[in-house]
């Protein structure tokens, strides 16, 4: 999706104050279950105030469903989980306190096959499951606090920094703080190796992808000379490690495991996404046809997205009707399709394939994201606007459907349904003083309409309620 980032920076500087509070202190001891999840989400609110995330409908439901389905067969007694996607090619994921799991999109690139991408999933909700931050509040209390910003500062480094000259410039500053306020201790790792492992089987995954995923990582560090990746700073692997994990598989060594073709295609979106040059991606899945790649529609699937984002569009058409041919029932398929013909600027075609495909799947969120597009883009913005509110009702806690939304109700002429979805997005960037600001125009627009007034006034209150929530944490 293309959208302008106009609204975006106006939070930049407002955001960037927010004031993240201490998990734990020398009196509290350990936090608890409340506190952590009001802090995970603090601490979310300042992450995207500076991090862009990943804006992939499709991508966001397929791992979304793969964290929430092992989150069931998990120790997690919590279920309220947020999954935020960074585009950036770092291996790297992450675990904040209260449900918060962050995820780059480099992952796809390393991992094999998509229980070897799992098994990072898995380890990271082993230490949401055992509480390992807490622990190591209660832990260390009478000597130290564990500051959530020193996390934030952290991730936020790994995940921005765009070039390798830069990471090796920071690497020694990033790897000190990393050192401070990321690294589990060696206790954590092993029970969260043994966790994660005990969820895998559960779930009727290869535990043994663990260890693949653990072998991958340190070939990875050897090419990198003394640049590792971002995985292996935050969770260290030894040569040991991998044996414990390879041991700890082999009972369940002989059994057969599915293999999910939908993983290959999301690996090529990540590719696709990740690629500086959409002209290297279709060399790159050209290449592999010509190899007789294992995964030959997942490298059709790439190169027809690569031609699309280049403007070749009849090329990806035949590309992508070879592969509904094979298999018209594959959403992934139907997606890109509809993409290709709203780059091609043929809304009307694309409305009525989405709309009844949502016939047979209603409520499918990217589906119904790629529907709001189309309608902005063929400039229906009201009924753009009808859409989005219905998302944002579906998913409230994402701030880019606020974001779209304030700019098609922009466009349809509802300013002061500009200024309530923008204030929305402000509260989920953590931008407060700039969420009251558009709760006040709002509330100026509607005096006469006594329901939407008594709306505003109510989420006026509750930013406020927000903030001092903040405080006393």
């Amino acid at each position: 999706m293309v959208i302008s980032l106009g609204v975006v920076p106006q939070h930049r500087a407002a955001a960037a104050e927010i004031k993240l509070p201490i998990l734990g202190d020398s009196t509290s001891g350990i936090v608890s279950k409340r506190q952590e999840h009001e802090l995970g989400r603090t601490w979310l609110k300042a992450f995207r105030s500076r991090v862009q995330v990943h804006d992939d409908p499709l991508m966001q439901q397929y791992l979304e469903q793969l964290l929430y389905n092992l989150a069931t067969y998990s120790d997690l007694e919590d279920p309220r989980l947020e999954l935020v996607i960074v585009n950036n090619p770092s291996m790297n994921a992450f675990a904040v306190p209260g449900g918060i799991v962050g995820f780059h999109t480099g992952v796809f690139a390393l991992a094999e096959n998509e229980d070897q991408m799992v098994s990072v999933l898995a380890h990271e909700l082993a230490h949401l499951s055992q509480r390992h931050f807490a622990r190591r509040v209660d832990a260390q209390r009478a000597s130290s606090m564990i500051s959530l910003a020193g996390l934030l500062a952290s991730l936020v480094l790994a995940a921005t920094a765009g070039s390798d000259a830069g990471m090796a410039a920071i690497t020694a500053t990033q790897a000190l703080a990393m050192d401070g306020q990321l690294r589990y201790s060696r206790s954590n790792e092993q029970e969260a190796d043994r966790i994660g492992l005990q969820t895998m089987e559960r779930a009727n995954r290869d535990p043994g992808a663990a260890a693949d995923m653990f072998e991958t990582l340190l070939k990875a560090s050897r090419y990198k000379g003394s640049r590792l990746p971002e995985f292996l700073l935050t969770h260290p692997v030894t040569e040991k490690r991998v044996a414990d994990a390879r041991g700890r598989a082999m009972v369940q060594a002989y059994r057969h495991y599915e293999i999910n073709p939908e993983f290959y295609l999301m690996r090529a979106r990540a590719l696709v996404a990740l690629a500086g040059n959409h002209q290297d991606s279709i060399k790159t899945f050209n290449a592999e046809l010509r190899a007789n790649t294992q995964n030959q529609d997942a490298a059709r699937y790439g190169l027809a997205l690569a031609y699309t984002k280049s403007g070749q569009f009849s090329k990806a058409d035949a590309v992508l009707k070879t592969l509904l041919q094979k298999d018209p029932s594959q959403l992934s398929y139907r997606y890109a399709e509809l993409e290709l013909n709203i780059a091609q600027q043929d809304f009307n075609l694309a409305l009525t394939k989405l709309d009844r495909l949502l016939r047979v799947s209603p409520n499918n969120y990217p589906l119904t994201s790629l529907k709001s597009e189309a309608l902005w883009q063929a400039h229906r913005y009201e009924e753009a606007s009808e859409v989005l509110t219905e998302l944002s009702r579906m998913r409230p806690e994402d701030p880019m459907i606020w974001y779209r939304l304030a700019e098609v109700r922009g466009l349809a002429g509802n300013i002061s349904g500009v200024h309530q979805a923008r204030a929305e997005y402000f509260i989920l960037v953590g931008a407060f003083d700039n969420a009251r600001e558009q709760l006040v125009l709002a509330a100026k627009l509607v005096t006469a309409d006594f329901k939407r007034s008594a709306i505003i006034s109510q989420r006026l209150r509750d930013v406020m309620a927000m903030e001092d929530r903040i405080k006393k944490l």
